[in-house]
Order: C-alpha cells, then sequence, then structure tokens
C-alpha cells in the first residue's frame, strides 16, 4: 500500500507563482497562441516519451517495477521515461515556466498537474490540444463527472489521471460523536484540536461551500466570507494549525481530532487506525482532479496519447487504483475489481472514496480556477490569516 504522501497538499502553502509572478523573475506572462504550440511529432520514428508524474502515484511491485507501465512498453513497443520530479504545482510550474513563455521545449511529453494550477497552463496556451480520435477509450470511459470542467470545458487539454475529494477526517472514537458538517469544527470540544490546509487552493472550497456558496461560481464576496469565518476562527484558537500533507501525523498522533483531509489519505489513515472517519459534509464537499497534460513543443505528442488511453482501459484503471486508492476516473473499472481473485482487491471496489455512491457524487462539487486579477488580492488576505 502506498504511503499518505499528498500530492495536493505538498508544500501547498505558497501558490504564487502564477502568470502575474512570472514578470518579476525577469520573464514576461508570454500567452502561446495555438497555432505555435507543436513541434514536429517524432512519435512513428522514435518509440519513446518522457512522462513527468509525483511521487508514488502509479502502480509499483515488490520488484520496485512499474507493471502497468512495463506492459505498456510491452504491447506497443514504446519506451517510457519516467520520472517522479513533480513534489509541488508551484515549483514544477517555476521549473518549466521560463521555457514555456519562451515558445521552447521543456523535455518531457506528458506531465500530472492539479487542475487548479492547470487551468493556468490552459490560460497561458502552455498545453496542446489532445487528438480525442486516438483516445477512444478516454471518449467511452471517462466519469461524465469529471468530463467537462471550468478550466477546460470538454477536457480538450486535459484527461484526469486520478481524482479526489477535499473533506474531513476526524477520529471519532476520540471525540465521542459524529462530525457532519464543516461548522462542527468550531465546536467547543474541537478548540485548539483542528487543522486546516496552509494552501489557499486546497482549503477554500470546502470552507466556501460550508457558507452556502456555488464554489462553481463563486464571487469574490463569497471567497472573504469564508476567510473572515476562518479569522475568527484563528482569533479564537480554534485552529490547533494550518498544515500541508502532515496533517496525517497530526490525526493519527492524536494532536489533532479533526481536519480538512484528502480522500486517499482517509483510506489509508483508516486502515491504520479503525476509529478514523472521512466525511463528505452535508453541505458537500469538493471534487478535483490531478490530470495528464502535453506541454507545448513536446516531441512525442502521439505517444504520449497513446499512453493516455491505454490507462483508460478499464482492466487498465483498475489496477492503478488499487494501489493509489484515490477516486478511479474510469468507473467502469469497479467492475474489474470485483472479479478479482485477491478477496482484498476485490473488496476495494466496494470503496465509496474510490469509486463514490451517487448519494456520495450528489454532494460534489467542482471550484473554479481563482483568476490571476482575484489571486494576489487573496493570497494577500489568506496569508494573513493561515500565517503563510
Amino acid at each position: 500500500m502506498r504511503s499518505t504522501t499528498s500530492r495536493r497538499a505538498l508544500l501547498g502553502a505558497t501558490g504564487l507563482l502564477g502568470a502575474a509572478a512570472l514578470s518579476g523573475c525577469g520573464i514576461p506572462a508570454a500567452y502561446v497562441p495555438e497555432e505555435r504550440r507543436s513541434a514536429p511529432d517524432h512519435s512513428e520514428r522514435d518509440k519513446s516519451l518522457t512522462f513527468s508524474n509525483w511521487p508514488q502515484y502509479i502502480d509499483v511491485d515488490k520488484a520496485e517495477h512499474r507493471p502497468t507501465l512495463e506492459e505498456f512498453t510491452k504491447q506497443t513497443g514504446i519506451e517510457v521515461t519516467y520520472t517522479e520530479d513533480i513534489n509541488d504545482n508551484d515549483e514544477f510550474f517555476g521549473k518549466i515556466s521560463p521555457v514555456l513563455a519562451q515558445g521552447g521545449s521543456p523535455g518531457r511529453d506528458l506531465m500530472v498537474i492539479s487542475d487548479w494550477m492547470a487551468g493556468r497552463y490552459v490560460k497561458l496556451g502552455w498545453v496542446q490540444s489532445m487528438d480525442r480520435d486516438r483516445m477512444p477509450n478516454v471518449t467511452k470511459y471517462l466519469d461524465p463527472q469529471l468530463a467537462s470542467p471550468a478550466f477546460d470545458p470538454g477536457r480538450r487539454n486535459s484527461v484526469p489521471w486520478q481524482s479526489g475529494i477535499t473533506g474531513i477526517a476526524y477520529n471519532r472514537k476520540a471525540l465521542g460523536r459524529e462530525i457532519k458538517s464543516t461548522a462542527d469544527l468550531w465546536a467547543p470540544d474541537l478548540k485548539g484540536r483542528v487543522t486546516l490546509f496552509a494552501g489557499m487552493d486546497e482549503a477554500l472550497g470546502l470552507l466556501m461551500l460550508a457558507q452556502g456558496a456555488d464554489i462553481a461560481e463563486f464571487t469574490a464576496d463569497d471567497a472573504h466570507k469564508a476567510m473572515d469565518q476562518v479569522q475568527k476562527m484563528v482569533d479564537r484558537k480554534q485552529i490547533r494549525r494550518f498544515t500541508g500533507n502532515d496533517y496525517t501525523s497530526d490525526l493519527a498522533s492524536g494532536a489533532a481530532i479533526a481536519c480538512q483531509a484528502y480522500s486517499g489519505d482517509a483510506i489509508q489513515l483508516k486502515a491504520d487506525n479503525p476509529d478514523i472517519e472521512f466525511v463528505v459534509p452535508e453541505e458537500g464537499a469538493e471534487l478535483w482532479a490531478e490530470s495528464l497534460m502535453i506541454p507545448n513543443k513536446a516531441e512525442h505528442k502521439q505517444n504520449a496519447e497513446l499512453l493516455i488511453d491505454y490507462y483508460y482501459r478499464p482492466e487498465v484503471a483498475a489496477k492503478l487504483a488499487a494501489f493509489v486508492q484515490y477516486i478511479c476516473p474510469v468507473p467502469a473499472a469497479r467492475e474489474v475489481l470485483a472479479k478479482n481473485e485477491d478477496p482484498v482487491t476485490a473488496a476495494l471496489a466496494d470503496e465509496p472514496l474510490i469509486f463514490p455512491t451517487d448519494e456520495i457524487r450528489a454532494k460534489l462539487h467542482t471550484m473554479r480556477d481563482v483568476t490571476a486579477e482575484e489571486r494576489p488580492g487573496f493570497h494577500q488576505i489568506w496569508g494573513k490569516v493561515a500565517g503563510v
């Protein structure tokens, strides 16, 4: 089983290296029109591609091999240079933005980016449109709830790798009662025992939903109202601290009893401690994805599209889901897992944090991207509130 290190939480407190920040590095924020995004595609004569991903975000066996990736090479002859060189969305953006802003090649054909950051790449024109004719499995099997986010209608420039929910995890035994709503975090008996995410993009959606906002179309007033509420909780010392991926250790040790949490981490936390529960609040929770994208000037675009489509085969998606245990973007993989000969693996087909029930899906909402115009002002306020 994978560790609880979360792609979403790693160093998520910064969130400042957007397009507006590039000029501070001496790099103008340059929109690249579609006709200037492609490079000569060497896929037919060069059976290779370079794939950048987050650590521990693909299936690995006991021999440290990557079975699904090796099977792809066996079936297609395409060798994949797989690098786990994405540790933080902002850090990675800063690494490749100088090249992309100047119209150069970033040296990779495929990358996995969190949707809130993926929106920036799309707006800047730094990723290429995908040829969906080469991706019939994506067309057939992509989860409809993930099929058309606000930042990329129709998923022309992105395809979900895995998905997840931002909700609430808590120790049911230690608290002695249920948590049903985000507002329950502000109860007197949880004073000093609550943690929230330090990253604004990670934290804000759930907090706005708690106050009745439509996060798909939230306003500046909605964001300010949520941040004002958190400031009040900070002032009365309700919140123990703001965290990155280390929220899991606070909950596991008992330093925190309740916290904002990611669904994939919650599966591992509950496996280690059955008293840990994950809640999709009554008023709703945020559904997010981390998506495959093909950067500008990628030299093996067709090979990358073949790899994306391969991972949308239900039998392949099932193997990946069984290992990473986030929400699978291929609902048809559930039937494959249910038929697995290993009873532990087969039981994952009934795990609602991998394959959400209709009841859970009805409470999930996708947050629109924070615009470049909004971001500086929001971050100034959030930075003071969260102390980041």
